[in-house]
């Protein structure tokens, strides 16, 4: 399922076809109620979404298209991916609003869509959708996770290139257009950014370990392998999820299957600025992936509606 994250103030959930958005900014606990909800353009099967912090425009992905659209369903602009993509699975467009509501950063995976041309990083206009910036990426991607950073205005992509690894970029707006850097590594997955942006949070594409590491420019501060956890590395993999429970606590999720094929899984708490581990998590989740931690000691879970469930350990 799509979920995408402007910022930690409103995130955003597809429910029942409806762009569901969500104010964090409360202090609401327990199932969320939608603070708007925004239905696509009709025939629009929608990838991935994000809505504006005045939530009065929303905006998407489909495989061939990025719209905009107000709360009564109003289509603002369509910007299409051209040409219309070959394949027509495998491969999932994103997007996210910068945090100043202004730029809409999609990530095209157009070589594995069959469009003739590398994937590309695009900058549109939030109010118009035209193009601002772009750039080529050397990646051949099935999607692409964005964060925002909050103190620097950079966006960071990581793409996902199925068994052919996961590239991490970070790009920023300059009066001459993107100015793009590619982190030196094609085996590590970007899971969360720490509140404050001084660090983020990895885990090894081959699912070995993980590692919080400096930003921007990457340095590793510490890292965790399995035996640090006292899992085998043999019967066991650390998960790409989990992240900033809080600034001082990441939450790292180990999984694995028991003799008789059954899957199972356990969050960890991890200092994240020594790397002690210090306790298992409970997150009250039914899957690995269902755990959206927002870095202020609460995180989120997705209840039987679809919507999501707010926790918090105080």
């Amino acid at each position: 399922m799509a979920r995408s994250q402007r910022s930690h103030e409103i995130i955003t959930r597809l429910v029942d076809g409806h762009i569901c958005a969500y104010d964090l900014a409360t202090d609401e606990r327990g199932v969320l109620s939608p603070a708007m909800a925004f239905r696509p353009s009709p025939g629009d099967d929608v990838v991935d979404h994000t809505v504006a912090a005045g939530l009065r425009h929303a905006y998407y992905t489909t495989l061939d298209a990025v719209v905009c659209v107000t709360t009564d369903g109003a289509e603002v602009w369509r910007s299409s991916l051209e040409p219309q993509a070959v394949q027509r699975r495998g491969h999932r467009p994103s997007c996210v609003l910068s945090l100043d509501g202004g730029v809409v950063w999609v990530y095209r995976p157009d070589a594995l869509a069959g469009r003739g041309r590398p994937d590309q990083w695009v900058a549109l206009d939030a109010g118009s959708g035209a193009v601002i910036a772009q750039a080529d990426l050397r990646t051949v991607g099935h999607g692409g996770q964005q964060l925002l950073h909050r103190t620097s205005g950079h966006v960071l992509l990581d793409v996902g290139e199925g068994q052919d690894g996961s590239v991490i970029y970070r790009a920023s707006l300059t009066e001459a257009g993107m100015d793009l850097f590619s982190y030196p590594w094609d085996d590590r997955c970007l899971i969360g950014l720490s509140p404050d942006g001084r660090r983020f949070m990895t885990v090894h594409h081959e699912q070995a370990d993980m590692a919080i590491h400096d930003y921007p420019e990457g340095e590793v501060a510490f890292a965790l392998s399995l035996d640090a956890f006292g899992h085998d590395p043999d019967e066991a993999y650390v998960e790409w999820s989990g992240g900033y429970l809080s600034p001082d606590t990441v939450i790292v999720t180990v999984a694995g299957e028991t003799e008789d094929e059954r899957e199972w899984f356990h969050h960890y708490r991890v200092d994240a600025r020594s790397g002690e581990i210090q306790a298992e998590f409970d997150a009250r989740a039914d899957n690995p992936y269902d755990v959206q931690p927002l870095g202020d000691g609460s995180w989120l879970t997705t209840g039987p509606s679809g919507h999501p469930i707010r926790w918090s350990d105080s």
